[in-house]
Order: C-alpha cells, then sequence, then structure tokens
C-alpha cells in the first residue's frame, strides 16, 4: 500500500509515545468533526437504498447535477481507469499517490506534468488528472483554464478528471456545476471537510451514463446506511458550513504565520493545511514526532505537509516545538 497520512499507530510504535500525548497534524482533515445525528436503527438494520435523499443532498450542496455516492472518493480513483481503453494519461504532479497508480494498475502509460508543462502535452493525451486545490502542494487552478483543458479533450473524446477533495473550503474555484459535460469528471471527498474520514463517503459528479456504468462497476449497496444518514444531515446543515469555512481559513493563516515566524519558508497550501519543501524536511519530520507531533513527511521532493491543529494548547505546542528546532538548526 502507499503511503499516507493519519498513520498514528506506526508513529506510536516507532517512537514509544503513548496514543494520548500525540498532536497529529499528518491528514489535511478539518480537526472539528460536525455533529453527529441521531442514526434511525433502519439505517442499520436494512440495506441502503440509493433514493432516500443522499444524492439530492450532496447536489444542493455541491450544486452539481447529479452525483453518485461512493465509498471514499477512493473507490472511484481505482475503478475509473478501467472505464476506458489503456491510454496515454496526464497526471499533474507532485500529487495524491493513488492516482497514477490506479491508472498505471489498469495499464495506461503515466505521463507525470508539472502545470507549466500541460499546454504542450494536452493535445498528446486521453485523460489528464489533477487534484485541485492540489494534494500536497496546494496549488489551485483557476476555473478558466480547467474549462479551457476540457474543452480540448473532449472535443477528442478524452477526459479530464479533477479531484476536488480540499475545494470544499473555497467553493467558487470548484468546476462541479459543468460535470454533466462529457469528459468532466469531479470527485469530491465528505472526510475532509466535515472532519468525519472514518465515514468513508465520496461523490462522483459526471455524465448520467458515465455514473451509470461506474456504479454498475463498484456493484450495489456500496455506501452503509448509517454514512448515508450522517452524510445526509451534514450536507444540509448550511450554518455549519460557513461557521467550518471561516474557522479553517483562520486557523490554516495562524498555521502559516507559525512556519514563517520559525524559518520555515512556505511553498503552498490551503485552508486545511500548509506545505514546506525542504532538503532538512526528514530531520523537521523526525524533530517533531520525537516531541510527539506527526506530520507528513514526502520524499519526492522533500517536503512536510502540517494540518491544522484543533485548539490553542495545540497551536503553541507546535510553536514551542518550531521554535526549538529553528533554534537548533539557525
Amino acid at each position: 500500500m502507499l503511503e499516507h497520512g493519519g498513520r498514528l499507530l506506526r508513529a506510536i510504535r516507532q517512537y514509544g509515545i503513548a496514543r494520548e500525548d500525540w498532536l497529529d497534524l499528518s491528514s489535511g482533515i478539518a480537526p472539528w468533526p460536525f455533529q453527529i445525528p441521531a442514526i434511525p436503527v433502519d439505517a442499520w438494520a436494512r440495506l441502503p437504498e440509493t433514493d432516500d435523499g443522499l444524492e439530492a443532498a450532496a447536489c444542493r450542496y455541491y450544486g452539481a447535477h447529479q452525483v453518485l455516492a461512493v465509498a471514499g472518493s477512493q473507490a472511484a480513483i481505482q475503478a475509473l481507469p478501467h472505464l476506458r481503453p489503456s491510454g496515454r494519461v496526464g497526471v499533474l504532479s507532485p500529487c495524491y499517490a493513488e492516482h497514477p497508480q490506479a491508472w498505471r494498475r489498469a495499464g495506461h502509460s503515466l505521463i507525470e506534468l508539472q502545470d507549466t508543462d500541460v499546454e504542450a502535452a494536452l493535445d498528446s493525451l486521453d485523460v489528464l488528472v489533477l487534484v485541485n486545490p492540489n494534494n500536497p502542494t496546494g496549488l489551485r487552478i483557476s476555473r478558466e483554464q480547467l474549462l479551457h483543458w476540457h474543452a480540448r479533450l473532449a472535443a477528442r473524446g478524452g477526459w479530464l478528471l479533477v479531484d476536488e477533495a480540499f475545494v470544499d473550503n473555497t467553493p467558487e474555484h470548484s468546476v462541479v456545476d459543468c460535470a454533466d459535460r462529457p469528459g468532466l469528471i469531479v470527485l469530491r471527498s465528505f472526510g475532509k471537510f466535515f472532519g468525519l474520514a472514518g465515514v468513508r463517503l465520496g461523490c462522483v459528479a459526471a455524465e448520467l451514463p458515465l455514473l451509470q456504468r461506474l456504479a454498475d462497476r463498484l456493484g450495489p449497496w456500496t455506501v452503509s446506511g448509517p454514512a448515508r444518514a450522517v452524510a445526509q444531515a451534514c450536507f444540509a446543515d448550511e450554518p455549519a458550513h460557513r461557521a467550518q469555512i471561516a474557522r479553517c481559513a483562520q486557523a490554516s493563516q495562524r498555521l502559516a504565520s507559525l512556519l514563517v515566524d520559525n524559518g520555515l519558508a512556505l511553498s503552498g497550501g490551503c485552508d486545511l493545511f500548509q506545505y514546506v519543501r525542504s532538503e532538512q524536511a526528514a530531520h523537521l519530520h523526525d524533530f517533531l514526532a520525537r516531541r510527539g507531533i506527526l506530520v507528513r513527511l514526502f520524499e519526492q521532493p522533500a517536503a512536510v505537509r502540517l494540518g491544522l491543529p484543533a485548539c490553542e494548547a495545540g497551536e503553541q505546542r507546535l510553536a514551542d516545538a518550531l521554535a526549538a528546532y529553528h533554534k537548533e538548526t539557525a
């Protein structure tokens, strides 16, 4: 399996620090989970039904024409490459590693691209895959640029696959409202913005025939009844959406200032994480881990990604550790 954030149990074993003593900043998940509603007994006792209102609630929340709910966007990431013949697939890199792996495993030829390479390469691609804002860099591609790339791909029967796992905080940058156009596929993640990654829910927005093919491949009952009940309530809670957006933006800005104040130049980020490229990334990761602070380490390029501390005490603990690191390395 590929490396991911959230591997807290492994860090506990490696560093010998008790679970309750860790500050886990290794994932880009909002650290303030939405309130779990009362779940009807029927949600546990009966097989899930797809006309229970979840998809309609998701469409209202996202501004999409139609969606397919899946067991985390990961399920769609692994299935979509099998829905078209082998071809040339461009992936904006660095990228969430499951994307290139899924296309490569399905027999496609992979071309890793920087955002500045896309214009020259686009007419030779069958599919372009990107995360917007990017994970882990936070790079954002404009709506206008994305729709331009989509039009060029779709004219030849190609696809633009946009993973919008981190766009809920800035929904004005989403292209999900255009995903009924042939060849445009948008993935949305429920767990990150709502702080409920354990629900394992995502949505795919695309033209209806493609959603039907994807549903056929995934099979029935992919999303559990309790997950459907939780998500439907969260999608409808508009005051909580506004509060979460504001809270994340403020916390992300404080995190950015904290990093800069301690000599770490920002290389990117968004409202759910900050990203720092550094040749000393592995040392910083280990330095923090030895103090019970887990961040996400990347090797190529060498970098760390830091999620949002949930409270003032967590921010102060990170500040103290970064100040000690800055003093040691200055």
